[in-house]
């Protein structure tokens, strides 16, 4: 399950990180009511929606890069005013 997030897009894994996080809180209320399974389920939820925050920081600090590196390359192919 760690890997399986890797070939999503960015609205992609918003949206299974939106989906993960109600599950989770789904989950709490489970537990404050005692019909849960498998407890150690919680921290497998809370790290999964760890790992989707982490990838799609990554994207996003990605995509701040590329726009930069656009800029600057645009920045130096423009004619420069002579004085």
């Amino acid at each position: 399950m760690k890997n399986s997030f890797k070939s999503l897009s960015f609205p992609e894994l918003k949206a299974k990180r939106d989906e993960l996080s109600r599950k989770y809180l789904d989950f709490r209320f489970q537990m404050v009511i005692g019909h849960v399974d498998n407890p150690l389920q919680k921290r497998e939820l809370r790290r999964q929606i760890a790992r989707l925050n982490t990838m799609i920081r990554q994207q996003e600090i990605e995509q701040v890069r590329q726009e930069i590196a656009r800029h600057i390359e645009t920045a130096d192919t423009a004619p420069k005013a002579q004085a």
